[in-house]
């Protein structure tokens, strides 16, 4: 309620089960929702007594042509792919990106958000599903189409591009099992853990329980903290193949039975090519390696690195196609949209036999 006791956009969202972007679409733009929907948030309405504020609305029309774009880090790879699909996907509209680096940091994030709503944006795309309580508020207060990208929620704030990191997880894991490996590690550094992280780490241990060869001793965390306790990927600090290297090391004295580790990313599955390596052991015979979003850094690696492709400049392309969509009022009834992954399969895990002799290295 407003000051004066009388009911908000919101007081109809929350009776109505639905965010206020989505009740506001409903009241002023009802040939885009369905059926129940609309009559859900008419009978709120008049449930409510609630009337539009005429001023406000008139002040919220007028927005700019500014997309805001906040994303954790312009330092990892993961989010140049993003950007470049923005980019691309912006270029032919009247719309600008405005874009903003929150560091991975909550509070950088809530101050982005304020400032960039501040200008009236005619779109926001947020990286993430995790925002916190007062930013995700914000969002849903933005009066624009919002859209959440990198991950999957069945409760987006509006529109979601991605896809299941649980289930990416999963997957390379299962593709290890059915490789012949039994004892497979995984490893990730924990200065650089986010609930993307978490939801592959998280897939690793359901396919490993569900095959009956989860031990705790396979997952290797190494600490990536300064002394004063900031994470190195809010300094801003990339992740190298030389953070993968000791914990290889640690996680082979620990587990000396370890067949094949799943890295977090690419990188770390690099530096546990090379830690192998340097130890002489055989990959993939010995040791099976995978990584995580088959970035171009893992191309001309000797034996080639399997890693789980990541659909990153699709995402960003089509997390502006979904943000324009809502601006030109075209009807989409699915606000979740999962673009799926798929394993890269090469010779790193190839413990079978069953690929051809590891010539020319790229993607298969």
């Amino acid at each position: 309620m407003r000051a004066d006791r009388r009911p908000t956009l919101t007081d109809v969202a929350r009776l109505a089960h639905c965010s206020p972007i989505t009740a506001s679409r409903a009241i002023n733009t009802p040939g885009i929702v369905s059926v129940d929907l609309r009559e859900r948030v008419m009978a709120a309405v008049e449930h409510l007594g609630y009337r539009p504020n005429l001023n406000a609305r008139a002040l919220a029309s007028t927005r700019t042509h500014v997309v805001g774009v906040i994303v954790p880090s312009l330092a990892q790879h993961i989010f140049s792919d993003v950007l470049r699909g923005v980019y691309d996907a912006v270029q032919p509209t009247p719309l600008r990106v405005h874009l903003g680096n929150t560091h991975y940091d909550p509070a950088e994030e809530e101050r982005l958000i304020g400032e960039f709503l501040r200008h009236k944006p005619a779109a926001m795309i947020v990286s993430g599903i995790d925002q916190s309580p007062l930013a995700r508020s914000m969002l849903a207060d933005a009066g624009c189409p919002v859209v959440q990208m990198m991950d999957l929620t069945g409760d987006p704030i509006d529109r979601v591009v991605g896809f299941s990191h649980v289930d990416a997880g999963y997957k390379m894991t299962r593709h290890l099992i059915d490789q012949g490996y039994r004892r497979i590690g995984y490893l990730f550094l924990v200065g650089w853990m986010n609930t993307r992280s978490v939801g592959r780490l998280q897939g690793w241990q359901r396919a490993l329980e569900e095959a009956g060869l989860y031990d705790p001793s396979l997952l290797m965390t190494r600490t990536s903290k300064d002394p004063e306790g900031q994470s190195r990927q809010q300094r801003g600090e990339v992740i190298t193949p030389l953070h993968a290297r000791a914990g290889l090391r640690e996680l082979l004295a620990m587990t000396p039975r370890v067949d094949a580790v799943f890295c977090n990313n690419d990188p770390l599955a690099l530096g546990v090519l090379f830690e192998a390596i340097a130890q002489g052991l055989r990959v993939p015979e010995d040791l099976g390696i995978a990584g995580f979003n088959d970035s171009d850094m893992i191309l001309g690696a000797h034996p080639s690195l399997t890693s789980l492709r990541t659909p990153r400049y699709e995402i960003g392309f089509r997390a502006v196609e979904e943000a324009l969509a809502v601006i030109q009022g075209q009807p989409n009834p699915e606000p979740i949209i999962d673009l799926g992954t798929e394993v890269s399969f090469r010779k790193s895990t190839d413990r079978c036999g069953r690929l051809p002799m590891d010539e020319a290295v790229g993607r298969t």
